[in-house]
């Protein structure tokens, strides 16, 4: 199983995601990447969030688990979600490290209708609106683009 950290940033009650365009579908996925060797779950944050997006970030606490299934062929991934802030800097894209096509601040309230890799806008909409605790999910029912 391969381990992907992300970071959950928000600011004015919009959530920082990068947009990606699957066939004729956006999906969106948190700021994070595939860790390297040697290299802890905040590192490999730190890291990607100022190679894609040039940004220098301080991480709070993890905030969600969860596995996604792949499909037959592909390694399984479990997602690290941590709350963070930006230290410095604005969000802009470096194409040489990613392939999103735009960084975008989503409302919180319209979390629960995106299309989401992995497929946790519903649970993070409920954590920053409601204040409800994620922890492990356990298997996320994700949709597959």
């Amino acid at each position: 199983m391969k381990v992907r950290p992300s970071i959950a940033i928000v600011e004015n009650n919009h959530l920082l995601l990068m947009q990606y365009r699957y066939g004729n579908t956006d999906v969106y996925n948190l700021p994070g990447g595939n860790v390297d060797k040697s290299e802890t779950l905040t590192e490999t944050v730190v890291r990607e969030l100022m190679e894609e997006l040039g940004l220098e970030v301080g991480l709070k606490e993890m905030i969600l688990l969860g596995d996604v299934i792949m499909p037959e062929g592909k390694e399984d991934v479990l997602h690290c979600v941590f709350e963070g802030k930006i230290l410095s800097g604005k969000p802009v894209l470096n194409p040489k490290e990613t392939s999103a096509l735009a960084v975008v601040w989503m409302p919180l309230v319209d979390l629960h209708e995106l299309e989401m890799y992995p497929n946790i806008g519903a649970q993070l909409q409920r954590f920053y609106l409601e204040g409800r605790r994620i922890n492990y999910m356990g298997r996320i029912g994700q949709k597959w683009f």
